[in-house]
């Protein structure tokens, strides 16, 4: 058990099982769509990082990881306010 918590790969995976949870338990919360959908969104976005980061091993490359991350923010900054109307 301890090699695999010490395997980044498996941590990102259970971050992403972990993150995927949240978001299934953010549709139940009894709160607005606008808040749900903008926290799924979020989540979605920590999650595309986390695998660009990770899996695709991203996080070596700054410069792609900064550049692909910011158009992965915009993108979802433009769903949100696309919601949000």
């Amino acid at each position: 058990m301890r090699a695999f918590l010490c395997d980044p790969l498996s941590r990102a995976w259970l971050a992403l099982l972990g993150l995927s949870l949240a978001g299934a338990l953010l549709t139940l919360a009894p709160v607005p769509q606008a808040l749900i959908g903008s926290g799924v969104l979020i989540l979605a976005l920590i999650k595309a990082r986390l695998i660009l980061s990770r899996y695709l091993e991203l996080g070596q490359s700054p410069a792609w990881m900064r550049g692909i991350g910011t158009v992965l923010t915009g993108f979802v900054l433009l769903l949100l306010a696309l919601s949000l109307l």
